[in-house]
């Protein structure tokens, strides 16, 4: 999916002198056990994130198949985390903090592509607050076509049928934004100082990535590139340690971004490492890939292959740090587009 980096209408800039609204985009997830089969079903019906066989006419009954099949497991994944996914309640946290750091000249919105709030509904609330102007900000630091780009483009057609009149700049990507490779630099050596400070320099990193179909990669998706440029600018920070990079959360038949964290545990293992730091990239906030597969899947890989402590580095949440470095991106970009 193209990238576009300003949408603009109305005069064709932003003003400082006006309320800009920050609307924050991400996935969203399912609020309760009984919602994971419809969030599912939500999430395969994309076309931009999965294209099943058969073409459009038959995306929506395959996705509603699939959706049935997956949910048995899928339910008992957030059962294990709390009977829903914790990502609309960081997400909210998140623009709390930021209208709270951004200050009265700022409203912040949570948009979820699969979950709620939807595009409609907190494009309904903008025009009611009086919005004029907004930024449009995907929770994604690493551009994807199937996770920004899809938000962006649902944002988009939803605007444009329901608030034409809205003046809008686009954040696409921001992998590379300073303040947020400090801010993950800082989880990292939070996540090294629970190992015993004699042997912490020996401790190796295993970045982990969501994973991506290879074929979306090989088209041109700059996920990929802009993951090892994340990776770089933390290394960078980092200097002297080992590392890995690797990827999690493949699922169909395809062949996919590797290597699998898995097998890195599997050469890890091999070499008689026994410490680990895993650190979670792509994900600004805990969700089912973190407590889930990271917390107990990966947990428990590792011990099986002979890891006794791996440690996960903790995620960008809300500390300050890290809405600080959202709060500088935004305004950043507003002075850009005034």
């Amino acid at each position: 999916m193209q990238r576009t980096f300003a949408s603009l209408s109305g005069d064709g800039s932003l003003r400082a002198d006006r309320t800009t609204g920050l609307v924050l985009l991400n996935m969203g997830g399912p609020e309760s056990l009984e919602d994971v089969e419809p969030y599912l079903c939500r999430l395969f019906s994309d076309r931009n994130l999965i294209k099943l066989p058969g073409g459009p006419l038959l995306q929506k009954p395959l996705a509603r198949l699939l959706a049935r099949r997956r949910a048995p497991q899928s339910r008992d994944h957030y059962r294990q985390i709390g009977g829903k996914s914790p990502l609309r309640d960081w997400s909210e946290r998140q623009a709390v903090a930021l209208e709270r750091q951004l200050g009265n000249r700022w409203r912040s919105y949570v948009l979820m592509r699969y979950g709620a709030p939807r595009a409609q509904e907190v494009l309904w609330q903008m025009r009611n607050d009086g919005i004029k102007q907004a930024l449009v900000l995907p929770l994604y630091p690493q551009y994807a076509g199937a996770t920004s780009g899809s938000s962006l483009a649902d944002f988009r057609q939803a605007a444009a049928t329901l608030f034409p009149d809205l003046a809008y700049a686009v954040i696409p990507e921001w992998y590379d934004w300073p303040a947020y490779l400090d801010a993950l630099a800082t989880r990292i050596n939070e996540g090294l100082e629970r190992f015993p400070a004699e042997r912490r320099a020996g401790v190796p990193l295993l970045f982990s990535a969501h994973a991506m179909p290879q074929k979306v990669i090989d088209r041109g998706d700059p996920y990929l590139s802009q993951i090892l440029a994340t990776v770089r600018g933390l290394i960078q920070r980092l200097p002297d340690r080992e590392w890995h990079l690797g990827f999690q959360s493949r699922s169909g038949p395809v062949r996919w971004t590797g290597p699998a964290v898995t097998t890195l545990l599997d050469k890890l293992a091999l070499a008689r490492q026994t410490e680990v730091l895993l650190v979670p990239l792509s994900f600004v906030c805990d969700h089912v890939e973190t407590l889930y597969e990271i917390d107990i899947e990966l947990q428990a890989a590792a011990c099986q292959r002979g890891i006794k402590h791996m440690v996960r580095s903790p995620s960008l949440n809300d500390h300050e740090d890290f809405i600080l470095a959202l709060a500088q991106l935004a305004r950043h970009h507003l002075a850009l587009h005034c």
